[in-house]
């Protein structure tokens, strides 16, 4: 299915091209890490918990070190986003270099039952911070800044997401519509086809998937795609069954996993911090329109917060 509307639409338009900085290494093992095999986790957890000593490493030994094989290793980098695996080892040559740069030692342990709060929100904060951090790595400006000319240009807009990225779905609908454009959120998988029944070209869908597998989100967009209607993927899984209906996939970032915040629930920081950054390269397309509504929303509602 992929193939044939890939034909037809030009199909998603993928990486720019460009390999990520070191930064983002450890960002994109951590966001493809889960939808690898298991020997290409071995590979990017090698690459990711010592870069230094895997940068020494050529091909064969990483493929020894880490008991794979060398075209294991390749299709590692590759997945990562490398040409090869000798950009690969530049990029891990990169991100020990700013390892050693004195920054302070990342905090590690999981929240506990018996944390102490303070604990807590030591933890939360960093893993928030760390959250942003990799998102922002990982983030391809060009898919992004494709998305804000479409949101730009567009007739209206829908939002698809449900449970907790349902909530982040209504964050960026009433973000637009402050600026006067038209965006509906749907987390009701039946009124959301019924919307996207109605979407042709110059409209845009705009899917928003942690595990990019949610058949309530897919649907609907694949729905969207079909009547010609741009369409984006922000997911947390960038080779998710999501993207094949999407033109552009913007990947987010999560927070450690653990049984008191599973997946579901801290993927939303990743998911906001691309709405904001689609929201501002909207508001700053359209100023002159955007900036006087924007105003004039605020003043109609100015009232009910006095006091």
């Amino acid at each position: 299915m992929k193939e044939i509307f890939a034909s037809e639409r030009g199909g998603p338009s993928g990486a720019s091209g460009t390999p990520p900085a070191p930064a983002a290494l450890a960002a994109k093992v951590r966001t493809l890490g889960p939808s690898m095999t298991r020997s290409m986790q071995r590979v990017a957890e090698a690459v990711a918990g010592d870069p230094a000593g895997c940068a020494a490493l050529t091909v064969t030994g990483l493929a020894e070190l880490t008991g794979t094989s060398e075209a294991t290793v390749v299709r590692t980098a590759r997945l990562l986003g490398y040409p090869g695996y000798r950009d690969l080892r530049l990029a891990l040559a990169g991100l020990a270099a700013q390892q050693q740069s004195g920054r302070a030692p990342a905090i590690t342990t999981d929240i506990a039952v018996d944390d102490p709060i303070a604990d807590v929100v030591a933890k939360l904060a960093y893993d928030e911070q760390q959250t942003l951090a990799d998102t922002a790595a990982g983030l391809d400006t060009v898919q992004l800044g494709a998305a804000v000319t479409a949101l730009t240009t567009a007739r209206r807009t829908d939002v698809y997401g449900v449970g907790a990225s349902g909530l982040v779905a209504q964050d960026l609908t009433q973000k637009l519509l402050r600026i006067g454009l038209i965006a509906h959120a749907h987390s009701d998988p039946h009124l959301a086809v019924t919307n996207a029944v109605q979407l042709r070209a110059g409209d845009v869908a705009i899917a928003i998937t942690h595990s990019g597998a949610t058949g309530d989100v897919i649907e609907p967009l694949r729905v969207a795609f079909e009547r010609g209607a741009t369409t984006v993927a922000i997911t947390g899984r960038p080779t998710g069954p999501v993207t094949q209906y999407a033109d552009h996939v913007l990947t987010t970032s999560t927070a450690r996993e653990s049984e008191l915040r599973p997946a579901a629930m801290s993927s939303r920081t990743g998911q906001l911090l691309v709405v904001d950054c689609l929201f501002v390269g909207v508001a700053q397309r359209t100023y002159e329109k955007a900036a006087p509504a924007l105003s004039a929303s605020y003043e109609a509602l100015a009232h009910r917060h006095r006091s």
